[in-house]
């Protein structure tokens, strides 16, 4: 997704509940092909005056509707030849909720809500929580996450690994009405599936071998607080069914009872996992996402919002109890060259290194800051193969021209002649490529000698 957050409800401009949805092709010819559920009834089939039209021969000209009703779509097969199918049972009328799967003939279709993008204007505020950033990436999340911080929408953070999506999972709950109530962390990535689901919805006394007392699951503990899910695309298919009704009924049972428990909790759960991808594959269930994903909020790798490291840097250095300064120089310029495959964990990381490499050291210039040399060789330059082979060649060929220019000022402290003599290229014509890529300015790197 393009934008800082994506919304599959209106809870959060004071709607009235309903979602718009749409039925989607999943597979065949006609992928991709969808038709919006407004107020009127749809036609799904292959005549031309069909709403939504189809190319699959098996399909009837007028083949099934499907009408929105209180929140759910009813579905009705119009006298089709090859029939329409729900969970391998052929139907002719059927109420069904967002997220279901249907086959049309050989055709399958979801009914999903519609993504919206969650238009917020960019928040002022540098920080949220413990993240920091100025960047206009990171001020539209801050946007979003201030104002889904006041409702109990569900969230799901996505990001790759060190964006910080635990953060961002504390920040919401320490901003909202439930943090005087207790958040939950459970790694879903981390536990096989029967552990999992004890962890998740705890069990009896001999629901299982080696259950010898029962225990109350992290559901029953976030109780009025919030429970974070990591890595929510690595659960099995019978915890997503449970995870599900626990969601829907806001009822907790333990593993091996009969007795449902009542539960107040708010979901934020993250994954680095594309969960599009996973549902197309059949691996996550739909409903299940959509439940879960009132609000999608994306997360931006550092690579794409440098200008936001010398803040990060100053942060990280100030709550270390060094002097409240940031970096300059070299220094900054390497920083800014570097690849950061691990993002703002790994920007921390480097900041604990170096202080335990200067012992002593009172502010952020004493530090002996390193970085691994494969950054600057390759690691954590992003191959675009969403992109024509000529357009992606050129993306990487920009990343690595910038890098190295970044790295050979830093290592010559700005002086324009070094660096082109160690580059083995004319002053100007490097002068030119560094402007470009903004490392140098009116105002920057000395040249001593001009």
């Amino acid at each position: 997704m393009g934008r800082a957050a994506t919304v599959f409800s209106d809870i959060l401009d004071g709607g009235t509940g309903r979602m718009r949805c749409q039925v989607v092709v999943l597979e065949g010819p006609d992928r991709g092909r969808a038709c919006a559920i407004g107020d009127k009834e749809v036609i799904v089939g292959t005549h031309i005056d069909c709403d939504l039209v189809l190319g699959d021969d098996r399909v009837s000209g007028k083949h099934v509707s499907i009408r929105a009703h209180e929140g759910r779509f009813v579905i009705r097969d119009l006298g089709s030849r090859n029939g329409t199918w729900f969970e391998g049972s052929r139907v002719t009328e059927l109420t069904l909720p967002p997220g279901a799967v249907l086959m049309v003939a050989r055709t399958p279709m979801r009914i999903e809500p519609e993504a919206a993008p969650l238009e917020i204007p960019p928040s002022q505020a540098r920080k949220f929580g413990e993240l920091v950033g100025e960047s206009l990436a990171m001020r539209e999340v801050f946007a979003v996450l201030e104002r889904v911080a006041t409702s109990d929408a569900t969230v799901v953070v996505e990001g790759e690994t060190g964006t910080g999506k635990e953060v961002v999972a504390r920040a919401l709950h320490d901003a909202s009405a439930r943090r005087k109530g207790s958040f939950i962390v459970v790694d879903c990535g981390a536990l096989p599936e029967n552990l999992l689901e004890s962890e998740l919805f705890g069990h009896v006394r001999g629901a299982f071998t080696g259950a010898l007392v029962g225990r109350s699951g992290q559901i029953a503990r976030a109780d009025g607080g919030t429970l974070f899910l990591d890595e929510l695309g690595k659960i099995s298919a019978t915890v997503q069914a449970r995870l599900l009704r626990v969601l829907e009924e806001r009822v907790v049972r333990p593993l091996g009872s009969d007795v449902e428990r009542p539960v107040d909790v708010r979901v934020i759960a993250a994954s680095r996992d594309d969960l599009d991808a996973e549902v197309a594959a059949g691996r996550f269930r739909p409903d299940l996402l959509y439940r879960l994903a009132v609000v999608r909020v994306v997360l931006p790798p550092l690579r794409n919002r440098r200008e936001d490291i010398p803040l990060l840097v100053r942060e990280l250095a100030r709550r270390r109890g060094l002097a409240d300064e940031g970096p300059d120089g070299g220094t900054l310029q390497r920083l800014l060259a570097h690849g950061w495959p691990g993002n703002v964990r790994e920007l921390r990381n480097v900041i604990d290194r170096a202080i335990a490499l200067s012992p002593g050291a009172k502010r952020f210039s004493e530090l002996s800051v390193r970085l691994e040399a494969t950054a600057l060789a390759g690691d954590g330059i992003a191959v675009r193969s969403d992109l024509p082979y000529h357009e992606a060649k050129t993306a990487v060929l920009h990343d690595l021209e910038r890098r190295y220019l970044a790295d050979v000022l830093a290592r010559c402290k700005g002086n324009l002649s070094h660096a082109a003599r160690e580059a083995g290229l004319d002053r100007k014509y490097l002068r030119s490529m560094a402007r470009k890529h903004g490392l140098v300015h009116d105002g920057g790197p000395i040249d001593h000698d001009d």
